[in-house]
């Protein structure tokens, strides 16, 4: 399957032009890879202080796809580093959201790869193969769908059942 192509969006016109169609991810969410805009359909992962499964996923193709993870915010370990976004960037990810933390600051925003996350720590994860993937995810009062469209740019992260066409 060959990338998705998406047109650039901007989270104020999706907003503008969908309403309350589009959920807004209300997290204080910082920008850490060499990308600030990106978007695609959703690949969800839900796990605590384990990133086995974002690693195996980050792996295979990305086709221009979003990966979220609910990490639960927790601040114990980084879900990510510079390993998993070069991985991340060579296999045609868009993005990935962390409901969590993030290392490797120097080497996240060289990959060019949307990388967003609520923190940072130093700490790597647990290597257990604990958690889900493709499940449905509820963070800040949003529930995310796999293959629901995610929408970020520097104003933040919206969440959508459908590509609005603008």
């Amino acid at each position: 399957m060959e990338d998705l192509v998406t047109p650039k969006l901007a989270t104020a016109d999706v907003c503008d032009a969908v309403g309350d169609a589009a959920a807004i991810l209300a997290l204080d969410f910082k920008d850490y890879g060499g990308r600030v805009d990106f978007a695609g359909p959703a690949v969800t992962i839900h796990t605590l202080d384990d990133n086995s499964k974002l690693k195996a996923l980050l792996s295979t193709p990305g086709e221009g796809r979003v990966v979220v993870v609910d990490g639960g915010g927790s601040d114990r370990a980084a879900l990510m580093g510079g390993n998993l976004a070069a991985s991340a960037a060579k296999n045609g990810w868009a993005g990935v959201v962390i409901y969590g933390r993030v290392r490797d600051l120097h080497e996240l925003a060289h990959e060019d790869v949307g990388i967003k996350a609520t923190g940072t720590c130093p700490r790597k994860p647990a290597q257990l193969d604990s958690g889900a993937q493709d499940v449905e995810l509820a963070i800040s009062g949003v529930t995310i769908h796999p293959g629901d469209w995610i929408i970020a740019d520097a104003d933040g992260v919206i969440v959508t059942r459908e590509l609005p066409s603008l």
